[in-house]
């Protein structure tokens, strides 16, 4: 027998009810060099970039249905139950953070994004478990303006086609097996 609670329901556009499977695609941003940011700029001017950086991943999250679990000190980790429009909401992050760039050349901010996906455990709003992990993990791989998803994520794409590169396998830390990566060529996209 299927239960559904109102609060785990919600009506799809076509006026089907979808029951939260628990699976989520999680994503998680780093601004690159935020503490140097300070040193650099002082804490008002730093404090204010790091306004323009939740803004900006803000914006795009707000637009490709994504939830902001937490903000990390300088980074989001936020959970969609779609994996395109997970996808679709970094390389959205990445060209907004790109665009900004070209405006102020003077005080450019490059952000790493991972994403992994799973069933994550909930609790008091926040998520746990390996999923998690692994986009931490896979953020932290990234280098500055790169998007780093995992095998798992590619699985679930449905979109249009990505432009990927493959770069291997790698263990991350703390994990017993290997884990393929790829980096979605969100300029091309």
């Amino acid at each position: 027998t299927l239960f559904r609670s109102p609060m785990d329901a919600s009506p799809g556009k076509t006026g089907e009810i979808s029951i939260d499977s628990g699976f989520r695609a999680i994503m998680f941003t780093d601004l690159k060099d935020s503490t140097l940011m300070t040193t650099l700029y002082g804490d008002a001017k730093a404090l204010h970039l790091l306004h323009v950086h939740n803004a900006l991943t803000r914006n795009s999250l707000n637009a490709h249905q994504g939830r902001e679990v937490k903000h990390t000190g300088d980074g989001i980790m936020a959970s969609f139950t779609s994996v395109p429009d997970a996808v679709a909401c970094a390389i959205a992050i990445q060209k907004a953070f790109a665009a900004y760039n070209q405006e102020h050349p003077e005080t450019p901010l490059y952000l790493r994004i991972g994403l992994s996906a799973g069933e994550p455990i909930e609790e008091h709003g926040d998520l746990f478990g390996k999923a998690v992990q692994l986009a931490a993990r896979l953020c932290a791989h990234a280098e500055p303006g790169r998007i780093l998803i995992d095998q798992v994520v590619l699985d679930q794409w449905q979109g249009k086609e990505l432009t990927l590169s493959d770069l291997g396998e790698v263990t991350p830390k703390g994990f017993d097996h290997v884990v393929r990566l790829y980096e979605v060529n969100w300029a091309e996209a």
